[in-house]
């Protein structure tokens, strides 16, 4: 992973992307791609009616009625933040932390980024509280902000936001008159899918809020850029509908021909489909636990992850052991635990936390294997977690943090 600051690097910031979930290709999703490999032809900008008839099934499907008319394709979900960030103007608001990608592509387009905390339970929303202040704050210092980010299941933190918290921000928000855009990349990944409440902006108020999902998150491989947006119902959802699709035109945006008939298949949902992301679901959750569990034993930080391929931890309780192998900030910790660990551990300030706070998400991906036959015998296992190659990466992982507790128990301080 490249540094924060390379040379030569502008005001837009290098972010990590989305976790991977390091399984094979489902062989049904690869023969639908093959087979429309010989078209010729492209999908219009937007989308074509497959795709996008697909698409409002998707959302039928979660209580999320809309027609063809109120729905876009992009090449990856961060082509439509870009139309919609230009579409709408204005200043940008996110939650601290937030999805890498948010940021960026706002600062790409000059437009202010304003991080607003979020609560103890949960990331992905920002405090409600916080936010009025935050809005407040940006006007009066001659600020226009107008549009607000936010994911109810979260990257980075791996939590989903409690249906009252997500009220109270969602009312805020357009009691200030913002758009919402909710990110709901993660939201097919809950751990716990019937002991979790995961429920949309757009079903409280859907004439303010934008959906965007990149299928990257749950349905795709992230090599085949695909991601929807469904708009507001009304005149104000129809103009927005009408300049994202003039962005994206502008910007050349189209879904390849090949990765549009796998993205339409995968969001019609057939059963080979639900059958491989259920058990990717259960196999990532129950690795994610274990990571947490070695992570919080050690005497770090840590929400218990809900969703998603990743936890979001804090090392501030180990800031002694860590400032004896030269870590001072989040940019050194992603570096010591990169080495550390043999695989990625971008740190807290790629989404948006202060650099000098000692946070780091961790991937459960790199810890399925590293061969295409280990990965694929982690869904097949009904014990993946005692297969060798995986006990070996949690024993590494355990072993690392294991190593920072003993190193802060020792320099402590006596009392």
């Amino acid at each position: 992973m490249r540094r924060t600051d390379p040379e030569g690097h502008g005001p837009v910031r290098y972010g990590p992307p989305l976790p991977e979930d390091g399984l094979p290709l489902l062989p049904e999703l690869a023969a639908v791609l093959a087979a429309a490999a010989g078209r010729a032809g492209s999908e219009p900008v937007g989308g074509g009616t497959a795709l996008l008839e697909a698409a409002c099934g998707y959302w039928d499907r979660r209580g999320l009625t809309a027609g063809p008319d109120r729905a876009v394709a992009a090449p990856g979900a961060p082509a439509l933040l870009v139309a919609l960030t230009a579409a709408l103007g204005g200043d940008v608001l996110v939650p601290r932390p937030c999805a890498a990608w948010w940021a960026p592509y706002a600062r790409l387009l000059g437009r202010p980024v304003f991080h607003v905390a979020t609560p103890a339970e949960s990331g992905g929303v920002p405090d409600p509280y916080a936010l009025l202040e935050t809005v407040r704050r940006v006007r009066a210092e001659g600020g226009d902000p107008r549009l607000l980010v936010l994911s109810v299941a979260d990257d980075p933190t791996a939590t989903v936001a409690p249906p009252e918290v997500l009220h109270e921000t969602v009312e805020a928000a357009t009691g200030e008159g913002l758009h919402l855009v909710s990110d709901e990349t993660w939201r097919d990944t809950l751990h716990a899918p019937h002991d979790t409440v995961l429920l949309s902006p757009a079903e409280m108020l859907p004439e303010k809020v934008t959906v965007v999902t990149d299928l990257a998150g749950a349905l795709l491989p992230p090599g085949w850029p695909a991601a929807v947006a469904r708009f507001p119902a009304g005149e104000a959802g129809d103009d927005l509908h009408a300049r994202v699709l003039d962005v994206l035109t502008a910007l050349g945006a189209q879904v390849a021909t090949p990765v549009a008939a796998a993205a339409g298949y995968a969001l019609g949902e057939p059963e080979p489909v639900t059958a491989r992301l259920a058990t990717a679901v259960r196999l990532h959750a129950r690795v994610a636990a274990a990571a947490h569990q070695a992570v919080v034993t050690a005497g770090a930080l840590a929400r218990p992850p809900q969703a998603g391929r990743h936890l979001y931890a804090d090392l501030g309780p180990l800031r002694v052991a860590l400032s004896a192998h030269g870590v001072g900030d989040a940019q050194d910790l992603e570096d010591f635990l990169a080495a550390r660990l043999g695989m990625p551990a971008p740190g807290g300030h790629r989404f948006g936390d202060d650099l000098g706070a000692l946070r780091v998400r961790l991937s459960t991906g790199p810890l399925l294997g590293g061969t295409d036959e280990e990965r694929a015998e982690c869904l097949s296992s009904p014990s993946p977690l005692e297969l060798p190659h995986v006990q070996r990466a949690l024993i590494s992982l355990k072993s690392v943090f294991d190593d920072l507790r003993d190193d802060a128990q020792r320099w402590e301080p006596p009392r």
